[in-house]
């Protein structure tokens, strides 16, 4: 089955004569809306769409920041990141984010299992200290393959959500996806009793959540810093 975006769905969707115009749709998504036009703005969304912008894609400085915190010896970070346009954006914010601050990147840019292998092999011989994972559904879809490949190669790694860190991973920095559904659920049930679409804003998560697996942190030989565990809205022991 092709994977069609959300953005192609309702811009497909909302040509004239077509479902969108008659039956609302209620969106979650990591990226921009406005920029993905989904909406017109945030805050008067137009058409008969609206929905929940969890703002994944612009975390990217914080999640170098506190990766740096966890390793402040990773003078080369390598970054895995999906050749997909869902990942362009966070990928321009994590570069910038990294000149600013003078942090070297080594990025290895993906689209099939072979390529992460490539990836991964290219850190160890470039002798990275650590590891950033960009978000997108291609990485998500691969997150236990690339979980037990940053394993294999020692690689402390920051992931974009907190399920990479249940199934392994050891740190990630990122909106709460379930209170984002949760949102999507309260808009539904506004829209079924009657409320427009239009009239209802694009919500923007600010719940943001740091999760660390102390397991893995022990299997890796990692020391997490205090003030992390501090930090951490859930420690995985």
């Amino acid at each position: 089955m092709r994977q069609i975006s959300l953005p192609h769905f309702v811009r497909a969707c909302g040509k004239s004569g077509t479902v969108t115009a008659t039956v609302p749709i209620v969106f979650a998504t990591g990226t921009d809306p406005v920029r993905d036009g989904l909406v017109s703005s945030l805050n008067r969304p137009g058409a008969n769409v609206t929905g929940v912008s969890f703002l994944a894609e612009r975390l990217a400085a914080k999640r170098l920041e506190l990766l740096r915190q966890l390793v402040p010896t990773a003078t080369n970070i390598a970054v895995l990141v999906a050749r997909a346009p869902d990942a362009a954006s966070e990928r321009l914010d994590l570069e910038t984010a990294a000149q600013t601050i003078g942090q070297r990147l080594t990025i290895s840019e993906v689209a099939t299992d072979r390529e992460i292998e490539s990836g991964f092999t290219k850190f160890g011989a470039i002798g990275a200290g650590a590891l950033m994972v960009v978000g997108g559904a291609f990485m998500f879809s691969n997150r236990g393959r690339i979980i037990a490949l940053a394993a294999q190669h020692n690689l402390p790694a920051s992931y974009p959500l907190r399920e990479y860190v249940s199934a392994g991973g050891l740190m990630s920095y990122a909106p709460s996806i379930a209170e984002a559904y949760r949102q999507v659920g309260v808009y539904a049930g506004r829209i079924l009793k009657g409320e427009k679409p239009a009239d209802l804003p694009v919500m923007q998560s600010t719940k943001f959540e740091l999760v660390l697996n102390l397991r893995t942190a022990k299997a890796l030989g990692v020391e997490i810093p205090e003030k992390l565990l501090a930090l951490a809205d859930e420690v995985i022991e």
